[in-house]
């Protein structure tokens, strides 16, 4: 079992950045992978990026890279992940999920078992 809790979603201009985290609850959050999924009104929850459970290996949709980083860190349950250069169509709730996979599995959405709730990420033009 693992809780996962968003913050730091919120409003940002065009061309800012913007931080969110993922607090896990347990000692079982190092046993996991980390992915951030994003899901706006009317569209498909996609895939932003992921994070091997030991933080050594980031993988990140092509709409995001460059832009977004992925971090942890299992000492303090935390995950993390950076938004810069935000662009309106960043916008979204962003959801960050854990997965028993690794590698290119953590891509599908379909191989997370546990989900936060969602932090509202707005981005303005």
């Amino acid at each position: 079992q693992v809780q996962l809790i968003e913050s730091g979603g919120g409003s940002v201009q065009a061309g800012g950045s913007l931080s969110v985290s993922c607090a896990a609850s347990g000692r079982t959050f190092s046993s996991y992978a980390m992915g951030w999924f994003r899901q706006a009104p009317g569209k498909e929850r996609e895939f932003v990026a992921a994070i091997s459970r030991g933080g050594g290996s980031t993988y990140y949709s092509d709409s995001v890279k460059g832009r977004f980083t992925i971090s942890r860190d299992n000492a303090k349950n935390q995950g993390y992940l950076q938004m810069n250069s935000l662009k309106p169509e960043d916008t979204a709730v962003y959801y960050c999920a854990a997965s028993p996979y690794s590698g290119s599995l953590l891509y599908n959405v379909q191989r997370y078992d546990y989900w936060g709730q969602g932090t509202q990420v707005t981005v303005s033009s």
